[in-house]
């Protein structure tokens, strides 16, 4: 078996996603922090870059709606953020 250079990129894109889990589950990292939804959308999109050479329809739609919610974590991260930040 041989590896596409679109294989190994997916494949770091899995373990980064893998990563993020592990971190979280060890309480290292907290869902909430912008850590947390920038390695999830990382990874989503190394695996979708991976997809785009071999197609497979229900792995695209599962990383195609894991990084618009990572997305949707990164936004909610900087709308707290600013919130909390003081009005002059």
């Amino acid at each position: 078996m041989s590896f596409a250079w679109y294989d190994i990129v997916g494949t770091l894109g899995v373990a980064i996603i893998i990563l993020a889990y592990i971190l979280l589950q060890t309480e290292r990292l907290r869902s909430g922090r912008l850590a947390y939804s920038l390695l999830n959308a990382v990874g989503a999109v190394l695996i979708l870059i991976s997809l785009y050479y071999t197609f497979n329809f229900p792995s695209f739609v599962v990383e195609f709606f894991w990084l618009v919610i990572s997305l949707f974590g990164i936004g909610k991260y900087f709308s707290r953020k600013n919130a909390q930040k003081p009005q002059t």
